[in-house]
Parts: C-alpha cells; sequence; structure tokens
C-alpha cells in the first residue's frame, strides 16, 4: 500500500483541503504536504491525529477490499514500535 496516496484519497473523500485536515488535526500543513509528496515519512502518533480528523481508524487507513479483516486484525496486534516500522517499511515500497 502506498500510503502517500491511500492519505490523499481519504483525506478528499472526506472533503478535506491539505490546510484544512492538517489544521482539524493539529499537525503542519507542510509536514503534510510532504508527507503527501512522498518527501517525508509520517510517525504512528500523526497518522492516528489524521485519521481521528477525518473520522477514521487506523485500521480503516489500512482497509483494503480484499484482505481488509486479515490486514487490520494483524495490524491490531503490533506494538506501537512496530507498527512504525510496518509504516516506514510500507512507505519505502
Amino acid at each position: 500500500m502506498n500510503v502517500s496516496k491511500r492519505l490523499i484519497d481519504l483525506r478528499k473523500r472526506c472533503g478535506f483541503t491539505q490546510n484544512g485536515l492538517a489544521e482539524r488535526a493539529g499537525v503542519s500543513q507542510t509536514h503534510l504536504r510532504r508527507v503527501e509528496l512522498g518527501e517525508a515519512d509520517i510517525t504512528v502518533g500523526h497518522l492516528q491525529l489524521l485519521c481521528d480528523a477525518m473520522s477514521i481508524s487506523v485500521q480503516e487507513f489500512f482497509k483494503e477490499e480484499a484482505d481488509s479483516d486479515e490486514t487490520a486484525a494483524a495490524f491490531s496486534k503490533l506494538s506501537p514500535k512496530q507498527k512504525i516500522l510496518l509504516l516506514a517499511f510500507l512507505e519505502s515500497l
């Protein structure tokens, strides 16, 4: 999964501009822009803030049509450190 593309898609589906979502989530608009462009990594903490602002769970963020239940279940069992490592790995793909 491309985290940047997923974030852009969900942000637009929720009707937010970058600035609007950043403001609502309490994160820097510059950082959000860099994450969406794939120029910066996102921490689990920032992802949680963005998901909260869009009224979705982190599990929903990673949900995909075919294997959403397995992916969500596996993700929920990870420690916070493992989640950070997984996000870093996914962004490197």
